[in-house]
């Protein structure tokens, strides 16, 4: 979307983000191209439920 000339602003609105993502993502991209944006992975702290409680989890959603 930058590269055709997209403001962050309209970014942010076609993409339902804040405006701050998306200058934050205009300078990352204008900085070191569009592998700047290739996502990292989720983020946030690491999960504290062990593999048997995923597990269980897994089922109930699944249900």
């Amino acid at each position: 979307m930058f590269a055709a000339g997209m403001s962050p602003p309209a970014v942010a609105r076609k993409l339902r983000v804040s405006r701050k993502s998306a200058y934050v993502w205009h300078k990352a991209w204008r900085t070191a191209g569009a592998e700047a944006l290739v996502s990292k992975g989720p983020g946030g702290p690491p999960c504290r439920l062990n593999a048997a409680q995923v597990e269980r989890l897994e089922a109930a959603l699944d249900a």
